[in-house]
């Protein structure tokens, strides 16, 4: 039997990106509940519960993101990459609640609008923007998904506040209040539909299934046209998380392993994009239980 298991490892800065991007949303939280109340805006209060619960999530994200870096041990041999995955699961649910509340609290103010402070409003647009925006840039090199749906919390309230700007200065030289819950139904619209498309992307790496553009048909091909190699079986592939795929595979070969053959199995699978390939080795007279599986 021979593995091999490549052991490159993205050190970024995501955990404390993610940290400082928590700090910032729970401050501004705080400054918003304050200012919602004084201003009587639905958008900044229902913001306002949309930003506490993007600092829990935030706050679980900081903590998987910086678990997810851990390496292998005896309890999970793989590491802890897929505790990345985890927060963005449970980001998105908190994203989707918040968002269902902020809908029907808006729904309900407009059929009966409310006055507002719209000087007030726009202050706290103009706060909105700055506060959010640091975490927009400290975020901007985001790699893994998590961190990249901590930025879309980041830059939907970044959008979500140029909303409010704009909006409280309809108010002030109109008096529509109106605009205000229905500022409120357009962010939470967008925030789901933006929650929506991220699940599509984390759902296939949380069921393990094959890597978008990778072809395991084409993989067993090519091994199999590898001199030496009479068949290629029980071939399954997966991923950590978006960066680290997985493959096991059993090669059958009436020769002896040599180190030549193993380098050119070796080499395939990692122009594949296979980082982490283990690899079994069996002549054709050797009984596996997975000779009819197939791949």
């Amino acid at each position: 039997m021979a593995g091999n298991h490549g052991h490159g490892h993205d050190h970024s800065h995501g955990g404390g990106n993610i940290g400082v991007a928590f700090f910032l949303n729970l401050s501004f939280t705080v400054i918003e509940l304050i200012g919602g109340m004084l201003t009587n805006s639905i958008a900044i209060m229902s913001d306002a519960v949309h930003d506490f619960g993007d600092s829990l999530s935030l706050a679980l994200a900081w903590y998987f993101q910086r678990k997810s870096q851990k390496r292998g041990d005896s309890k999970y041999t793989y590491g802890y990459k897929r505790y990345s995955i985890l927060g963005a699961i449970i980001t998105s649910i908190v994203l989707i609640i918040g968002s269902v509340y902020i809908l029907s609290e808006a729904v309900s103010r407009l059929f009966a609008p409310q006055e507002t402070h719209a000087v007030g409003m726009f202050a706290l647009a103009v706060l909105g923007i700055v506060a959010n925006g640091i975490g927009v840039l400290r975020m901007r090199k985001a790699h893994s998904v998590n961190e990249r749906i901590v930025s879309l919390h980041l830059m939907e309230d970044v959008l979500g506040w140029a909303a409010v700007l704009v909006g409280s200065g309809v108010m002030y030289f109109t008096g529509f209040t109106a605009i205000d819950p229905i500022m409120s139904v357009g962010i939470a619209v967008f925030v789901l539909f933006n929650v929506v498309k991220n699940i599509k992307q984390i759902m296939p790496i949380f069921l393990q299934r094959v890597p978008a553009g990778i072809d395991v048909v084409r993989i067993a091909e090519k091994l199999s046209t590898i001199d030496g190699v009479e068949g290629v079986h029980d071939l399954h592939m997966w991923a950590l998380d978006e960066g680290n795929n997985v493959l096991t595979v059993h090669v059958v070969t009436a020769q002896t392993a040599s180190f030549e053959l193993k380098e050119c199995v070796r080499s395939v699978l990692e122009c594949e994009g296979i980082r982490h390939p283990t690899i079994e080795f069996e002549t054709p007279d050797e009984s596996c239980v997975f000779r009819n599986c197939a791949m």
